[in-house]
């Protein structure tokens, strides 16, 4: 039997190990979760809707728990976990209230007798789920998706299997079913076999490019339904007529959200070459005024990042990048002592053909781009194989949201901070893949959308 190890990132300790399940435990809990779903399905969306609101109330009861136990497993600062845990209630509370509106019975005008479209839940469904928003990335998923009638099984990142069983107890708590949301604890080889299972219908995924290839590409040879939620490469872009002290603190924001580890992060700036100087100035003050230190206390804003593997491919990026000509205003060295830090590092002269320019860089590292144009500056943002966020930052609104619209990615924001909300459809074109999570569009993404035609 193989042992999944807990290493917490702050100090690099092993502080508890978990069973890997067989292949067969595996099988098992997919056919107990399938038993509950054919169960589940024919609830009302009253009765779904009421365990949904306990699910929300277990979260907030128990937010500083789970943002303790994120803290040790992936590194991410206390007040950031409880933050977290209360989207995830809000997730919870904001699918009770609407999932029977967004699924209800939609009548068509034809020639026939009666016609209407009807929303059926598919059965159960794969989530293969990430390390850097635990719980969140989970829940913007199992909200909709129990709401809408169906039941899943949860792959998380092996680094967090803390955080993907207490999400299980979460809903037993609440008194869902016991089986329809359960947790796999399986190596990511055991994944094909799951997805191969006849009563596995479909399967979501938040992760790498890489893996999202990987499962689109099994998933399509069964001709099962995928969402994919992949990496980014956010371009911020600070026009001339902005207000500077406003730019430098959005930018700085966008690009430390935990702890630089998110795929919607603020990564690429490309700032207007009137005002690149001063923006670097107060960017850089900024970006070196955010405390670093250990996530357990509740001044810190950066953490550790999640591994020690992940910290020194960071480093390797900004390293070839410097290399290649960038400049290193702030940061990018490797800090004593024990833990997965990095330093908040800012590179600017960042150009085509280097690592900050042409990949993502998951942890706060920030890449300057001058530019000498509107223009340019989109062409830029565009020059990406990524497209799921992106910003504008400028005095003039509707300039904003005429640029905005010309970004090619999921997700635009203009004076703020690129985010997920419940009620507003969240994914990406390009490498940062396809489908929407969150809003009514979400919850439709995993349900069998019938025509029913009475002649």
């Amino acid at each position: 039997m193989t042992t999944i190890k807990t290493i917490n990132p702050a100090t690099g300790e092993t502080f508890t190990n978990y069973q890997e399940m067989t292949d067969a435990d595996a099988r098992d809990v997919v056919g107990r979760t399938h038993d509950a779903y054919l169960a589940w399905r024919r609830t009302n969306f009253g009765s779904r809707a009421a365990l949904m609101r306990q699910a929300a109330k277990v979260l907030r009861d128990n937010a500083g728990k789970y943002a303790e136990l994120m803290a040790r497993e992936m590194g991410k600062p206390i007040r950031d976990g409880v933050a977290e845990i209360q989207k995830c209630a809000g997730a919870c509370d904001y699918y009770a209230e609407n999932a029977e509106r967004f699924l209800a019975t939609e009548p068509i005008k034809t020639e026939a007798r009666k016609s209407f479209v009807i929303f059926q839940p598919l059965g159960v469904v794969l989530a293969i789920m990430p390390w850097n928003f635990p719980f969140w990335q989970v829940f913007r998923f199992a909200a909709p998706g129990l709401m809408a009638g169906n039941g899943a099984v949860l792959k998380h990142a092996s680094n967090v299997p803390g955080c993907a069983l207490a999400i299980e107890k979460v809903f037993q708590d609440a008194g869902f079913p016991k089986d329809l949301f359960r947790t796999l604890l399986i190596s990511n080889a055991q994944v094909g076999p799951v997805l191969e299972n006849p009563l596995v219908c479909a399967a979501t995924l938040t992760g790498s490019a890489p893996a999202g290839r990987a499962v689109a590409g099994k998933a399509g040879l069964l001709l099962k339904k995928t969402v994919l939620e992949l990496g980014g490469s956010d371009p911020y872009l600070v026009l001339e007529d902005t207000d500077l002290d406003f730019a430098a603190t959005i930018c700085a924001r966008g690009r430390l959200i935990n702890s630089g580890q998110s795929c919607i992060a603020a990564k690429r700036f490309i700032v207007l070459d009137k005002i690149h100087d001063r923006f670097v100035e107060l960017f850089v003050k900024r970006m070196a005024a955010a405390k670093l230190g250990d996530p357990l206390k509740e001044g810190t804003e950066i953490g550790p990042l999640a591994r020690h593997d992940l910290r020194d491919s960071l480093h390797q990026q900004v390293e070839k990048s410097i290399a290649k000509g960038a400049r290193c205003v702030l940061g990018g060295e490797i800090p004593k002592g024990p833990g997965a830090y990095y330093p908040p590092t800012v590179l600017t002269n960042v150009t085509k053909g280097m690592p900050a320019y042409e990949e993502e860089l998951f942890g706060p590292v920030a890449s300057v781009i001058r530019v000498d144009s509107e223009n340019a500056a989109i062409a830029i943002a565009n020059d990406s194989a990524f497209g799921l966020g992106g910003g504008v930052i400028t005095g003039d609104i509707a300039r904003g949201e005429r640029i905005a619209a010309e970004i090619e990615s999921g997700n635009v924001f203009v004076n703020d901070n690129v985010r997920s909300d419940p009620r507003l459809p969240f994914g990406g074109v390009k490498q940062s893949g396809y489908g929407r999570e969150l809003s009514h569009y979400g919850i439709k993404e995993f349900v069998n959308i019938k025509t029913v035609v009475v002649g």
